[in-house]
């Protein structure tokens, strides 16, 4: 009988291995120079990352590519976010619900898992692509796999219009357990084991035991429509054999797929000859907003009038009269408000001017520097020809940028504008304050408010995947003076059910943060934080901070920052102490635990917008460790970073999910209302919340408020000089 299945799975793959490397026989001959265009729209499958329906493929999505995939067949849904962090390498998050599946008693069994795979060569004319991957790489493994695949792509195949993508592979684990041709790398592959937490990745499995054959072809017809084919090596031993909820009578998937636009594609398909099953597929890349953004011409840079011709304009006889900066601060003053620039002290010379002034607009301080580079070639007397513009973040000085005006003049309509201005300028550290300096004295005291919706999402509830309350958020905040503030914000909760839960924390550890549920519960009106921050520059490359207060939903306290970060260093250091209390689950009084946390902090950039960040030091629950992040931040905003802390605490007593670990995504508001905006939304995806590892919130740390404007930041974006 085992001989049989085999034989059968063997001929199944060669009739369609055969059919889909038969096709480049037929592909018209372009010649050996002729381009080769691949499709830039790779489709995904029903784990969300790139394939046929459920087996893989060796595309790579388009570099940044941020893709979120619903599928769902036989009782299974799957919902996937995959992140293309390199041209090479993507990751993916996956949440699962399995009907009936009888393990670890619920009616639906509910899986976080991890994926990652690696482009190990891209498609060229004659080399098919190649990836790796690892599938449920760190989860509890019921989704565990491995696979090398190749994919070839080959267009106007005979009379057939459109493009064929053929794809043929070897799986391990779950993409292993049927039509098996051996085990070519030997060892054994440990069984999956029913109620293992997951979380630590399984190096003693990942390609051992079995391994199988997959197969399939794509035919992409035009922009709209595509079939695929696909030869599963995937068995579903526990959801076919085990639990029986639903019948697998073949190998061979069916679908046909529909571009419904450019970032939403559906489809449909037939699987294992007995399930229908759809998948919807959601493609978004942050290069590409849904609306350009459209900032307002800034108008071209004013030109001086020639020395030769009028010399009296170039006097410097103004210099003489005491009241000059007041005049030139109340000229310059509007002029910088109606660019979305905030003036905050000018000190000038006859030959030059240092303006500081903050940027309440634009993402890339770059474009603030353009913007008030121009209102100062328009507004101060020809004489001053050295510009030192300095961007100010809540009291902290970030950098000074020097442009000669003769070179802001010269260079406007330059083929190579940015590059010409950019090598011209100089870009250096900034005093902590600008002594005899004319402060515009309206601003502060400043006081602001809002009030607007909130939602607070809970995620991963075995009874309940996605929870949520929402109501009304009033904020307000109070600066007296630069530097200082009082802030704070209350709820006012309409409807939600985060509360509902039932699942009360069994914590070993301190419930630091597994008893959100209860907090939830407290009151429909909630203090969520309200402090008062002080913030200055002990020295030019030094920033420090003191923060006391209601930190937090569950913590106050007092909290202590000072962080060393040059400007045109790529590595800052920094370290945080603490001292929280926890809170009451309602009103304003405090628990009867409190700990001393704190970390030492080293940042790095790594180019590209690639950054790196190394926490050590002691959290919440009173352990241990270190916390690593990775992240890739966009010219235009968009941020995605993922992170793991390991600390003393044994993955026993962590408890479900063995570490912490989880994706960080903050995206612009502006990348959705296609204007300038520096207002972001930002959310932290935990495949759980435990107590270990658990870090303070607390509003304002500096590296963030710092480094957009130094070098990196602004070398990265300098053709907004410009804009």
């Amino acid at each position: 009988m085992q001989q049989t299945i085999v034989q059968k799975s063997i001929r199944g793959f060669a009739i369609l291995a055969t059919f889909g490397f038969a096709v480049p026989a037929l592909a018209q001959d372009a010649g050996p120079d002729a381009v080769f265009n691949i499709p830039d729209r790779p489709t995904l499958n029903f784990y969300g990352v790139t394939g046929l329906i459920d087996m893989p493929s060796a595309e790579a999505l388009p570099d940044g590519q941020f893709t979120v995939g619903v599928s769902n067949f036989g009782g299974i849904t799957r919902s996937t976010v995959t992140f293309q962090a390199s041209p090479r390498l993507a990751f993916s998050f996956r949440y699962t619900g399995i009907q009936d599946l009888n393990l670890a008693g619920f009616e639906t069994f509910r899986d976080r898992s991890f994926d990652v795979r690696f482009l190990l060569n891209k498609e060229r004319r004659y080399l098919p692509a190649v990836s790796v991957g690892l599938q449920d790489f760190a989860g509890t493994g019921i989704y565990a796999g491995e696979y090398i695949v190749a994919t070839k792509t080959f267009q106007e195949v005979g009379p057939l219009p459109g493009t064929f993508k053929v794809s043929a592979g070897l799986g391990w684990g779950r993409l292993g357990s049927a039509g098996s041709i051996g085990n070519p790398f030997g060892g054994t592959r440990p069984e999956f084991e029913q109620g293992s937490s997951g979380g630590e990745p399984s190096f003693d499995q990942w390609f051992r035991g079995p391994a199988a054959p997959f197969a399939g072809v794509e035919w992409v017809i035009n922009d709209k429509f595509g079939l695929k084919a696909e030869y599963s090596s995937d068995a579903y031993t526990q959801e076919v054999d085990t639990s029986g909820i639903f019948t697998r009578r073949s190998r061979f998937n069916f679908g046909a797929e529909y571009q419904v636009s450019d970032r939403v594609r559906l489809g449909a398909y037939y699987l294992y000859g007995s399930e229908l099953g759809f998948n919807a597929q959601i493609q978004l890349n942050p290069k590409t907003p849904p609306t350009p953004i459209r900032t307002a011409p800034a108008g071209p840079v004013a030109q001086r009038p020639s020395r030769a011709s009028q010399p009296q304009a170039w006097s410097t006889d103004w210099v003489v009269n005491e009241n000059a900066p007041v005049i030139l601060r109340d000229v310059m003053a509007p002029r910088l408000e109606s660019s979305g620039l905030r003036f905050e002290a000018l000190q000038v010379t006859a030959d030059s001017a240092e303006l500081r002034m903050q940027n309440l607009r634009y993402n890339a301080t770059s474009v603030a520097i353009g913007r008030a580079a121009r209102v100062m070639a328009e507004v101060l007397p020809p004489s001053v020809e050295t510009f030192r513009i300095v961007t100010v973040e809540n009291g902290l000085a970030q950098s000074a940028v020097t442009i000669r005006r003769s070179d802001l003049e010269a260079l406007e309509y330059d083929a190579e504008a940015a590059g010409a201005l950019l090598a011209v300028t100089g870009i250096g550290e900034a005093a902590p304050r600008l002594e005899n300096a004319i402060e515009n004295e309206e601003y502060y005291p400043d006081f602001a408010w809002s009030l607007g919706p909130y939602i607070t999402p809970s995620y991963f509830d075995p009874d309940e995947p996605v929870r949520a309350d929402a109501g009304l958020r009033f904020s307000s905040e109070y600066r007296p003076a630069p530097g200082w503030e009082i802030a704070g914000s209350v709820n006012l909760r309409l409807t939600g059910n985060v509360g509902d839960s039932v699942r009360v924390s069994n914590s070993v550890l301190p419930p630091v943060r597994s008893n959100a549920v209860l907090y939830s519960r407290g009151s429909d009106v909630v203090l969520n934080d309200l402090y008062v921050s002080r913030q200055w520059k002990p020295g030019n490359d030094t920033y420090a901070r003191v923060t006391g207060g209601y930190l937090e939903r569950m913590f106050g306290g007092v909290s202590g920052e000072v962080l060393w970060k040059p400007v045109s260093s790529r590595l800052a250091l920094g370290v945080e102490a603490n001292y929280a209390v926890q809170r009451n689950f309602s009103g304003l009084g405090f628990q009867d635990y409190s700990v001393a946390t704190g970390h030492a902090s080293a940042y790095y950039e790594f180019g590209k917008g690639y950054l790196g960040q190394l926490d050590v030091g002691r959290y919440l629950a009173g352990d241990f460790g270190a916390t690593f992040t990775l992240s890739r931040e966009f010219r235009n905003g968009w941020k995605v970073g993922g992170f793991f802390t390991l600390t003393d605490v044994s993955s026993e007593d962590f408890g479900e999910g063995s570490f912490d670990k989880g994706i960080n995504l903050t995206i612009p508001v502006s990348w959705f209302l296609g204007s300038p905006n520096k207002r972001v939304v930002s959310t932290t995806i935990r495949p759980i919340q435990r107590d270990g590892g658990a870090r303070l919130n607390v509003p304002g740390r500096l590296y963030e408020q710092v480094r957009s404007g130094h070098r990196n930041a602004l070398e990265q974006n300098w053709s907004g000089v410009w804009e």
